[in-house]
């Protein structure tokens, strides 16, 4: 698709360009409707309408007979048939996300407070996780690693991964990472399955992936029974670079994000006209064999600002998924960027080491959900909870507790505190 070339004026419409570069692809309303279709089929009608679901959306020519559930031993011949090279690769990455995995782990927290009763704060994981893996254009081995070796520091019980695709590299990752269940199904009838259960299918507690709008719009409907990651849709990419960066790396990074194909979205900003010219051509021509701006399917954009400055407030309202600073007046911002899925410095920070082996999560927040949303990791399988042990100092929070109980007319609760106190039991 062309590249739109965009320019931040000096009366700071940062985030008005911000927002015209969001409308360059659809939103997860555009299938909100059939997606609602999508769960209420499989809802009401089970494991007869997900494996209807399931030949009709995602098997290719040859695969319809193929079960849904991928058996133990097809998944342990795809790791003994795995080149080596690779199966090591896989390795290195799966040790990489559980490192930074166990490092958002906590430890119980016992505080004692000043009336006497000890609050202790624990962190419990989940008992079902799902690992949504895209099918796409290819398949996503990759995927499984930041989801299923990040479950499974966290301490899940059960893993379970759901893909369109029948890849043995991807199902070897599976075994690899110590997925529990596969399932080859994919799309919003997979997502209303894990969420709902059927009779073949136990419902999970968290289901976490990236995947197109119809995922991430399944995903965020059935949000109020299971919890989610966000919304990891379509990826997006923003380069902040100034006129020292090297146009052939900014022009590979964007090219290589592309390649996720329709619905993606890159973004330059630059102080720099040379640099935009140059990366721009660079695109329309391709970049490494990949495909150029007219025929990725991706989305592209390039914004002009004013310095460095302007540049990191076109950022923050885009709030990217991923977001490369590059050269060293745009470097010098890493320690003030607030709203970033992940972000990347240095002219060696390319995307891609993030999307497989540097260690950090490639499920990440799109569509602007950086704002407030953060990378997948240990702590989306994990939830807190308290452990409450009042014992002496039931006589001083009952006095308090029942005036506020009073002021709000619950006068039982008022006296189910105050039957504690002078070592009340009744």
């Amino acid at each position: 698709m062309p590249i739109e070339r965009l320019r931040v004026g000096p009366d700071g419409s940062a985030a008005a360009v911000a927002a015209r570069v969001r409308t360059l692809v659809p939103g997860g309303e555009s299938v909100r409707e059939p997606v609602a279709g999508i769960i209420a089929a499989i809802v009401d009608g089970g494991d007869a309408a997900l494996a209807d679901h399931v030949a009709r959306l995602d098997r290719a020519t040859g695969e319809d007979a193929l079960p849904i559930r991928v058996a133990d031993a097809d998944l342990d011949a795809a790791v003994a048939a795995l080149d080596p090279d690779l199966r090591d690769a896989l390795r290195l990455a799966i040790d990489n996300v559980a490192a930074v995995a166990r490092a958002s782990c906590s430890d119980d927290v016992d505080v004692e407070l000043p009336q006497g009763q000890r609050i202790r704060v624990r962190e419990v994981p989940v008992r079902r996780a799902a690992v949504y893996v895209p099918g796409g254009r290819a398949p996503y081995p990759s995927t499984v690693v930041m989801g299923v070796a990040t479950a499974r520091v966290a301490g899940v019980d059960r893993i379970v991964v759901a893909s369109p695709s029948a890849n043995p590299v991807l199902h070897a990752a599976c075994r690899l990472a110590g997925a529990d269940e596969v399932h080859r199904m994919g799309g919003a009838h997979a997502v209303a399955a894990l969420a709902y259960g059927t009779a073949t299918i136990d419902p999970v507690d968290v289901i976490v992936g990236p995947g197109n709008l119809w995922v991430q719009e399944a995903k965020r409907q059935v949000a109020a029974r299971v919890g989610i990651d966000g919304f990891a849709g379509p990826s997006d990419l923003l380069v902040l670079a100034d006129a020292t960066a090297d146009p052939e790396l900014v022009a590979l990074d964007l090219a290589a994000q592309a390649e996720h194909g329709t619905g993606s979205l890159v973004v330059l900003v630059t102080d720099d006209p040379g640099l935009a010219d140059d990366v721009t051509a660079r695109l329309r021509d391709g970049v490494a064999g990949g495909p150029d701006a007219e025929t990725s399917g991706a989305a592209y954009a390039v914004a002009h600002v004013d310095g460095a400055e302007q540049g990191l407030e076109v950022a923050e309202a885009f709030a990217p998924e991923h977001l490369e600073l590059v050269g060293a007046s745009m470097e010098a911002l890493a320690s003030r960027v607030r709203s970033a899925g992940c972000l990347f410095v240095g002219p060696t920070g390319a995307t891609a080491f993030g999307d497989y082996v540097v260690g950090s999560n490639h499920t990440l927040p799109t569509d602007g959900a950086a704002r407030f949303a953060s990378t997948l990791s240990a702590r989306t399988f994990r939830r807190t909870m308290s452990e409450v042990h009042v014992g002496p100092a039931a006589d001083a929070l009952a006095a308090a507790g029942g005036r506020i109980a009073d002021a709000e007319g619950y006068v039982v609760h008022a006296a189910s505190m105050r039957a504690r106190q002078n070592g009340g039991s009744r």
